[in-house]
């Protein structure tokens, strides 16, 4: 199957400053190495905060996680269609990468001595931190258990903040049927929760 046409190749500059992010793309396909630049800065942010959500704040494995989405939304960059926005399309790929770094084995990390310390000795502090992560950690634990549609919806909506309308366009379905998913997703998740309570 041939790589989907993201626009005409062009051998002129393009303005940064004010280019959409299609014109970037254009750019990129065509070796502007410049306009890649410019996408990842106008996407780090909020790749990386989607990650930290996905993460658990976890802030280095946070951003080990962007560098990998940005190196595989680059080699993939020939398989964006333009469906989507290249938002979505690049949070998807985010969360892939993050789905691909739970389901990878991996080899057990000591504690952090601070970490340790505060888990040792909380003090009042400590222990609403405790409880806090605790509580993360099991809401992070029963979405990634979900059912994968159901998952990827409440991830998009929640972990990556993307609109109704765009998880519609990404999965292409309408978006009643978002809305239906993300009812589902809860009442799973309300029953997950409370037995784990």
């Amino acid at each position: 199957m041939p790589a989907p046409d993201i626009g005409s190749r062009s051998e002129a500059p393009v303005d940064s400053a004010t280019a959409s992010d299609r014109a970037l793309l254009r750019a990129l396909a065509s070796g502007d190495r410049a306009a890649g630049e410019v996408l990842v800065e106008r996407t780090y942010r909020r790749v990386w905060s989607a990650h930290m959500k996905f993460t658990g704040g976890d802030a280095d494995l946070a951003a080990d996680l962007t560098q990998e989405t940005y190196r595989r939304a680059w080699a993939a960059i020939a398989s964006f269609d333009g469906r989507a926005a290249f938002a979505t399309w690049l949070y998807r790929i985010a969360y892939t990468t993050f789905l691909n770094h739970v389901r990878r084995p991996r080899r057990v990390v000591p504690l952090d001595p601070e970490v340790e310390a505060v888990a040792s000795d909380p003090g009042p502090n400590g222990e609403r931190q405790i409880l806090g992560t605790e509580r993360d950690l099991r809401v992070r634990q029963a979405v990634l258990a979900l059912p994968d549609a159901l998952r990827d919806t409440v991830a998009a909506r929640f972990w990556g903040d993307l609109p109704v309308r765009e998880i519609a366009a990404s999965e292409g379905i309408s978006e009643v049927a978002v809305r239906k998913r993300l009812r589902r997703a809860y009442g799973l998740l309300e029953a997950a929760l409370e037995v784990t309570s």
